[in-house]
């Protein structure tokens, strides 16, 4: 149930392309318990205005209806807070402790208007359509109408204290102002694991850290599967694995931003839930089938794209990560067509047996971690038996290869390297036929 004092209302703001300050695009506001969007005519008029997507929300005057199923649109719920950035709101605003934080108790507009402006993509929300103040961000701003301009001024956070307010956070436990603006900074990035936003170097990253209920060295698990998913030819997000506080930190450069000279650039993304129209309840149904039929009637390069995606399909596989969800699979948008981004959150999930499961189904209503259905369904990514068998054995010569270097990369502990080890790498039940 909405509370009364709810927000009625939000203006979405986006970065054009090749733009490094946000224009005001339309309002999101309520109809019964759905959220509606409509363009503004300032922005209908402007010769460089894009669809924000163009499936969901093509560029036309008035109140768009929603998909069918859809509470609200699709390419606006990517860009809300998952369940740690809404940890970290409910902290601040409610005070509710821990892992027991009710997440239904704030509605949508909230989270969205409380989360850090450095989202993921190219969109804001604001209560303003026409005075643009970023929230968390670091930064100062100059205003002039419909537009803003950026200059970072102030400093952040130390790794350190981010470390220490996720750990706060995850304890339920308050949160000074300071660190409570610097870890509400990463609060509009998705997932269900402590993280935040950092800039360094004239890049941006996702700082994921350790959480307390962690059995195992997560963190470093994840490092060596992207590691080992870029030397085995995957188009994947470059990784560090740093010390903070005597823990491990991963840190993931974003490749949704581009260093400008007048600022930071944005880029615009959707989920692969946003391609198939689907809202989280429904995201069982998501297939690797459909994803792939998607790609080749509405991507740039579809059968170098559906390669690409096929390979990250028998990687996940052959690292154990079960975690494939629709939300961890997403495409730049530039306005006219889509394009894969780099693959991210490639982290080996602990299995209960031998069998595993993907997330996304992989061929009809079969989902098993198996290769052999990765094989069976290979003419849906215009691949040949003997191509998609050449990819699996190509993924097994570089992980077995360079495995010892990665884990000595990564300062991996014996244990944890038998732990892993043909449990989650290349665990004997995915060669079963």
């Amino acid at each position: 149930m909405i509370s009364d004092n709810a927000p009625a209302e939000a203006y979405v703001w986006i970065w054009l392309p090749g733009e490094t300050a946000p224009v005001v695009a339309g309002h999101l506001g309520r109809q019964g318990q759905a959220l509606v969007f409509n363009y503004g005519r300032s922005y209908l008029e402007r010769p460089d205005a894009i669809a924000i997507y163009d499936r969901e929300l093509p560029l036309k005057p008035g109140l768009l209806p929603l998909l069918k199923g859809l509470s609200m649109p699709g390419c606006l719920r990517d860009a809300s807070p998952d369940a740690w950035g809404r940890r970290v709101i409910i902290n601040r605003t409610l005070g509710q402790k821990g892992a027991t934080a009710d997440s239904s108790l704030l509605d949508e507009l909230t989270y969205l208007l409380e989360s850090g402006s450095d989202r993921i993509g190219a969109l804001d929300f604001q209560r303003s359509p026409t005075e643009y103040l970023p929230r968390a961000s670091g930064s100062s701003t100059q205003k002039h109408k419909g537009r803003a301009t950026q200059a970072d001024t102030s400093g952040r956070a130390t790794l350190e204290e981010l470390l220490a307010s996720a750990a706060r956070v995850e304890q339920g436990l308050p949160l000074s102002a300071e660190l409570d603006r610097a870890l509400n900074h990463g609060s509009s990035i998705g997932g269900a694991r402590p993280k935040a936003l950092l800039e360094a170097d004239d890049k941006k990253y996702v700082a994921k850290f350790s959480s307390s209920t962690d059995l195992y060295s997560v963190v470093k698990a994840e490092f060596i599967a992207m590691r080992l998913a870029a030397i085995a030819g995957l188009e994947v997000a470059p990784v560090q694995l740093v010390r903070a506080a005597r823990k491990d930190v991963l840190l993931v450069e974003r490749f949704d931003r581009i260093k400008a000279e007048q600022g930071w650039q944005r880029r615009a993304m959707v989920s692969a839930l946003t391609l198939f129209g689907l809202d989280e309840m429904m995201a069982r149904y998501a297939s690797y089938e459909e994803l792939a039929e998607i790609i080749r009637h509405r991507f740039a390069a579809p059968r170098a794209t559906l390669r690409e995606l096929f390979a990250r399909l028998v990687f996940n596989i052959l690292c154990g990560n079960t975690d494939d969800h629709a939300r961890n699979h997403a495409a730049f948008w530039d306005g006219r067509q889509l394009s894969l981004t780099p693959a991210y959150d490639i982290c080996p999930q602990v299995r209960t047996g031998n069998e595993a499961s993907q997330a996304m189904l992989i061929k009809g209503e079969q989902r098993m971690s198996r290769l052999a259905l990765c094989v069976e369904a290979a003419s849906q990514f215009l691949l040949t038996r003997v191509d998609a068998e050449a990819i699996i054995e190509q993924q097994i010569q570089a992980i077995t290869a360079h495995w010892p270097a990665v884990c000595d990369e990564a300062e991996l502990t014996q244990i944890d390297r038998r732990f892993l080890w043909q449990r989650q790498f290349l665990n004997p039940d995915v060669f079963f036929k």
